[in-house]
């Protein structure tokens, strides 16, 4: 039987289609190591230029490490640089989103090949078991409607389509009923869920929360203008994850703009503190020196985030991608600057998580992941990481921490 090993970059969305993948396979073995699988299957990311280097430096590794391995592309990748890629011989084989659920017969092809599909499907598998994890991934939705100017996802992920309510509601019970009890939501626009299908994430969320099993839920990242009324009613349910990741991009108006959002810093402040009011962590996602970031708009910025109440920060220094139209924006922000200015916004939010986990040390709730040598990580309901050292196996164990020591770098606590 042909070993099959998965490498996947990128986001959450691909850990869950790499999870639909494997469990698609019926005729081959999984693999946990690369260097003697006989197929590799790359899972890629194409978000920046940089993540399509990452891809290539890996299968051009790959190709001197196991040379005798047939390398297929999957993945955000396969339809930005897959054709180019197939077309060099830099892999054997390359297959687009919909093709997945077909991965056994697909593997089994003798023949170099190249079936990229097309970007309107939506899975209809149902997977029970993800393996190496001690959280479940759902994939509620695929695609995006929205039109950010340095972003590419819409012409590789296609528009926004729900999945079906009852899909989802399946995988969650079969995942409960195989122990699962925390479901982490995703997809490429999460929040967009139940547009084409005349219902909401508020409506899906309800429905979940009463499957028996189900002992908390985390939500992707959601754009500000999706959390209306309906939502926010939910925030003081006890099942709600007690962190939310709202991505903002930027806290600049005229860098908004700039980036085609739809959101503004007034409408997002109020938002944030209301949420933060019923006691939220509060993440967003920040793109530093996107092109026509001066300083003046940058100090702006800075001192806006200073306002809100934020606790994690996802933030990165803007990578041309190309086929966007920031890609042609003038002018551009130099390196070293984009970094000191990484490093200014990170180091402002760093404070914050610090003040929020000295006021947060009580009644934590987290899921504990494989440990090993009696030390244990997980996350609390705030999304914050806790090191837990004990002498019991708590593998996949919840726990229930109070008086953890809080330190710069994280918690920790012993049992």
């Amino acid at each position: 039987m042909k070993r099959v090993f998965f490498k996947t970059f990128g986001c959450r969305t691909n850990q869950f289609d790499t999870q639909v993948m494997m469990s698609k396979l019926r005729e081959f073995e999984l693999s946990d190591n690369e260097n003697n699988s006989d197929i590799i299957v790359v899972n890629s990311c194409t978000v920046t230029n940089g993540a399509d280097s990452s891809v290539r430096n890996y299968i051009s590794s790959m190709k001197r490490k196991n040379p005798h391995a047939k390398i297929i592309l999957a993945g955000c990748g396969s339809h930005s640089k897959g054709e180019a890629l197939f077309e060099d011989k830099k892999v054997f084989g390359v297959m687009g989103h919909s093709e997945k659920e077909k991965i056994n017969e697909i593997l089994k092809t003798e023949e170099p090949f190249y079936q990229i599909g097309d970007l309107e499907h939506i899975d209809s598998t149902i997977v029970e078991e993800f393996i190496g994890k001690s959280r479940a991934f759902i994939k509620i939705q695929e695609g995006c409607n929205f039109a950010c100017s340095y972003c590419i996802i819409p012409q590789v992920r296609g528009g926004a389509r729900s999945h079906k309510e009852e899909t989802i509601l399946e995988q969650v019970s079969k995942l409960a009923s195989n122990g699962f009890g925390e479901f982490i939501l995703t997809g490429t626009n999460v929040g967009s869920y139940g547009q084409d299908h005349n219902t909401s994430m508020a409506k899906l969320l309800k429905k979940i929360s009463t499957i028996r099993g189900v002992r908390r839920i985390r939500i992707g990242s959601l754009e500000p203008i999706q959390i209306d009324d309906e939502f926010m009613e939910l925030l003081n349910e006890p099942w709600m994850a007690k962190h939310l990741h709202i991505a903002l991009q930027h806290t600049s108006d005229k860098m908004l703009q700039f980036m085609n959002r739809r959101n503004s810093f007034r409408t997002d402040l109020e938002l944030f503190h209301k949420i933060a009011d019923k006691g939220y962590a509060l993440g967003t996602d920040y793109i530093v020196g996107h092109p026509g970031e001066d300083q003046k708009e940058w100090a702006e910025a800075m001192d806006r985030v200073k306002a809100l109440p934020l606790t994690h920060v996802h933030a990165f220094s803007y990578s041309k991608r190309d086929n966007t139209v920031s890609a042609t924006m003038k002018p551009e922000v130099k390196g070293n600057i984009a970094k000191e200015r990484h490093r200014e916004l990170t180091q402002i939010v760093k404070a914050k998580n610090f003040a929020f986990r000295r006021a947060h040390t009580e009644n934590l709730e987290v899921l504990l992941e494989n440990g090993k040598e009696g030390m244990y990580y997980g996350f609390d309901q705030y999304f914050n990481k806790v090191e837990v050292q004990s002498t019991e196996d708590l593998s996949s164990n919840w726990v229930l921490l109070n008086n953890v020591e809080v330190t710069c770098e994280g918690n920790k606590a012993e049992l």
